[in-house]
């Protein structure tokens, strides 16, 4: 799903003439940036997130731009997925796509979530928990129909209330969507 990049950015500027896509290791980002990504995120969620997003490490985030002010965003942590007994797979996991809600509808989310799935694409394979499964349907990703765990060193905890989708990528093997998926344990949100 790896598109050039000049018909990426050809298509943004089709669709949001205005939006300025960048993306950023967090290290990269000022005090100021991080606390407006906390605020959009939080507005676009109705919730306060901060103590979510203390819990995310090595971050990398796709940040949409209106002039200088920030309408969309999404970010990615490494995970490890791993489907039945196969081998770990290096995984972006998505977390935080969040649009300014007077922005909302307007195809900003859209738009990062391409160029994301662009920046990912030497990763094993792409995954999230969604909000609204629609938007990444249309992109490609698909929901993991097998059941869900876990894991904490030897110990697999099923997680039935959770659903997964995931993006193939160029490195994807090829997967059996059935089988059981595992993630590592994290603090904070499990997936």
């Amino acid at each position: 799903m790896q598109l050039a990049s000049h018909t990426f950015f050809r298509q943004t500027k089709a669709m949001q003439p205005n939006l300025r896509i960048e993306i950023a290791h967090t290290d990269k980002l000022n005090p100021d940036l991080l606390a407006t990504i906390l605020a959009l995120c939080s507005r676009a969620y109705e919730e306060d997130l901060e103590s979510l997003f203390a819990t995310f490490a090595d971050t990398t985030h796709v940040l949409g731009f209106l002039g200088e002010a920030l309408a969309s965003h999404a970010m990615w942590v490494t995970r490890w997925l791993q489907p039945g007994d196969a081998p770990l797979l290096r995984t972006a996991y998505v977390e935080m796509v969040a649009t300014e809600p007077h922005q909302q509808g307007r195809g900003f989310a859209t738009a990062v979530l391409r160029r994301l799935a662009d920046a990912i694409s030497e990763y094993d394979l792409g995954a999230l928990c969604p909000a609204k499964p629609r938007l990444y349907a249309k992109l490609g990703w698909v929901f993991w129909r097998g059941p869900l765990f876990i894991r904490s060193g030897e110990r697999l905890t099923p997680t039935p209330e959770e659903r997964i989708m995931i993006l193939r990528l160029p490195q994807t093997p090829s997967l059996d969507l059935d089988q059981p998926l595992s993630a590592e344990w994290r603090e904070g949100e499990l997936w």
